[in-house]
Parts: structure tokens; C-alpha cells; sequence
């Protein structure tokens, strides 16, 4: 399990308390120059495997350690949750079941299906911008997911080793990034239900980042677009 932290003092110990140790072999905590005491917390609880940036790198940079990391531990399946809180880790239960049973090779926490995301909290202007910007999605990479920007994700280690994640973004578009290549790869992706919870300490990003964060997605679902019909292969999609 990996755990991309920022900031993340006051609630890396209840996202800890709930981590299905029955199944989790290892923990690793990445923390990308946090303000607060993050990585003391860290190593309070135990956590085993904790990388500390030396300068704030960007939660892309932070998820490229986190993965490089597990499989330079051998995972099989390396499950990613965000440490805010925001996500609870009774879920891995479920996602990992779907891996290990070899259904699917990723697995995605949705906050959109059902209604998680408005019951817990999400800001209306957050939800429409998902829902618009998940749509455009679908259309152009001709998939059906119910968002593609959640933070918590499964992977089986075989889909981390055959996309070229470490040359993506190190901004918040890494995971849109991610997403189009494991689908550009021939991977499909399962989404289960993901109640969430939205509070002021959970991790969120301003206006302003938002607006790029979502020229970013767009961007990404164009060059997938293209990549598909052939018309202009990004380096995101070359072997």
C-alpha cells in the first residue's frame, strides 16, 4: 500500500487505524516536503518504508516514488490512498479481491457512483466540474467510467511494470495521465462505490489550480484521442 502525503499530520493516524493488516504486507509513505510533522507521525505509527522529498516535487512526483518504491518491494498489487482521510480504507478489502482474483488488473475507488460524493460533502462546483470533465472524457477515449479523478486506486503490479508512468507530469495530471495509458495499453478498469468525506483538513486544491488541473485533463484526452486513430502518437503512449 502507498500513501502519497502532503500536510497530512492530522489525519494520517485515522487513514492508518483503518488499513486491513490482514492483507497489507507493506506501507509506504512518501512524503513530498510537507509544512507539518508528517513524517514524525509517520514514523510513530510504525510505517516501515518512509521517503521524505528534499523540496516539494508535486503529488505526480510524490505517486512516482510511491509506485517505483512497491515495486522495488515486489508487490503484486500496490494499492494507493490518499492519507487525508477522505477515503476510507475498508475498501482495499474488495479492490484487492478483484486483482488477486484476476478480474480486473485495476481497480478504482469512485466517489461518483451512487451518491458518496455529494452526501459527504463535495462542493457543488467540484461535482459539475467532474461530472463535465468526465464526460468529455469518456467520449474521446470511448470508455465508461463514472469519474477519473479519484485518489484511491489499485493496480496490479504487471500494469505499473508496462506503462511508462515515471516520464508523466509531475502535477496533479499525473493521474489522468496514468489512466489513458493503462487504457491505451488494453487494460480495462472496474469502479466500486467509495463513500467520502469532505472536511477541512482532506486535502483539496485552489480555483486556480483547478482551471489548470482541468486544461491539463483535457489536453490528456485529446492526445489519447489522437494516439487511438493514429494521427499523432504523444510520448505518453510510445513504446
Amino acid at each position: 500500500m502507498v500513501l502519497p502525503a502532503y500536510n497530512a499530520e492530522s489525519t494520517l493516524e485515522q487513514t492508518y487505524a483503518e488499513i486491513p493488516f490482514d492483507i497489507v504486507d507493506e506501507v509506504v509513505l512518501v512524503d513530498d516536503f510537507s509544512n507539518d510533522n508528517t513524517p514524525a507521525v509517520a514514523a510513530k505509527l510504525g510505517i516501515n518504508h518512509i521517503i521524505r522529498h528534499d523540496e516539494n516535487l508535486g503529488y505526480g512526483a510524490n505517486q512516482k516514488s510511491c509506485y517505483n518504491k512497491a515495486l522495488e518491494l515486489d508487490a503484486d498489487i500496490v494499492i494507493m490512498l490518499h492519507p487525508d482521510y477522505q477515503y476510507t480504507p475498508k475498501l482495499i478489502h474488495s479492490m484487492a479481491y478483484l486483482i488477486a482474483n484476476d478480474v480486473y488488473k485495476v481497480v478504482l475507488g469512485s466517489r461518483i457512483l451512487g451518491r458518496g460524493a455529494i452526501k459527504g460533502g463535495m462542493p457543488a462546483y467540484k461535482y459539475y466540474a467532474n461530472r463535465v470533465l468526465t464526460l468529455f472524457q469518456n467520449i474521446l477515449i470511448s470508455q465508461k467510467l463514472s469519474e477519473y479523478h479519484t485518489g484511491y486506486r489499485a493496480f496490479a503490479a504487471e500494469v505499473l511494470q508496462n506503462i511508462k508512468y515515471n516520464g508523466n507530469s509531475d502535477d496533479f495530471v499525473f493521474d489522468n495521465q496514468m489512466l489513458s495509458q493503462i487504457f491505451f495499453a488494453g487494460y480495462e478498469i472496474a469502479e466500486i462505490t467509495c463513500p467520502t468525506k469532505y472536511f477541512p483538513e482532506a486535502s483539496s486544491i485552489n480555483f486556480k489550480r483547478s482551471m489548470k488541473y482541468g486544461l491539463g485533463v483535457l489536453g490528456v484526452s485529446v492526445r489519447h484521442f489522437l494516439a487511438k486513430h493514429k494521427i499523432y502518437t504523444s510520448r505518453l503512449y510510445r513504446k
